[in-house]
């Protein structure tokens, strides 16, 4: 798990913890969990909000750290302007991925799904909160294996991120075809420089 510190954040909101899970087997459990929880009653429901208070990320989605952290500070950034589009910061952080402005279609393509088995987890909260608490938090919910962020390059499904942002006809992408390592570097800068510009361009 990696933890970062954005100390120009209101204090509530300048840590975020982020950690890879593969071999997940409890995705669709997971997902079964979280839309509970969000019309659970009474303190048994403020317990369960606060067991899943996390961005579960389907890791498939994600081509690069930059990516997912551009879309963690434009969370961030629009949390701290009172202009979340999202219920929470950390659905904001699926809806920054996206490259349309549906967020029942964020939800649905980035958060987590029954058939993942590799599972980004995101959590956002201030720094009273301890990277140990917060793994223990993500393993008490996530059954899985936690893994170096560094295994991304071998679970990015980059033929379903061409798809969903549509660059299956983009000329830069066309031209770097035949060098996979090439195409993919292509690849993430734009989707990348998309959830950097999102925010401008609604």
């Amino acid at each position: 798990m990696e933890s970062l510190h954005f100390p120009q954040f209101d204090p509530q909101i300048s840590q975020v913890s982020i950690a890879l899970f593969t071999k997940v087997s409890n995705a669709g459990a997971l997902k079964l969990r979280i839309i509970a929880a969000a019309t659970a009653e009474g303190q048994a429901g403020d317990v369960e909000r606060e067991a899943v208070n996390f961005a579960f990320i389907d890791a498939r989605l994600i081509t690069s750290k930059l990516h997912l952290e551009t879309a963690v500070c434009q969370a961030l950034l629009a949390a701290s302007q009172d202009a979340l589009r999202t219920r929470t910061v950390h659905s904001e952080v699926l809806y920054n991925l996206n490259p349309t402005h549906n967020i029942t279609e964020a939800i649905r393509r980035y958060g987590v799904s029954d058939a993942n088995t590799d599972v980004i987890v995101v959590r956002i909260d201030s720094p009273e909160l301890t990277p140990e608490a917060v793994l223990k938090k993500m393993e008490a919910v996530v059954v899985g294996t936690l893994s170096p962020f560094s295994d991304l390059e071998n679970i990015t499904d980059w033929a379903s991120i061409k798809k969903y942002h549509k660059l299956n006809g983009e000329l830069a992408i066309t031209e770097a075809a035949k060098d996979p390592q090439k195409e993919h570097a292509v690849i993430d800068k734009i989707v990348t420089s998309s959830v950097a510009m999102k925010s401008v361009m609604s």
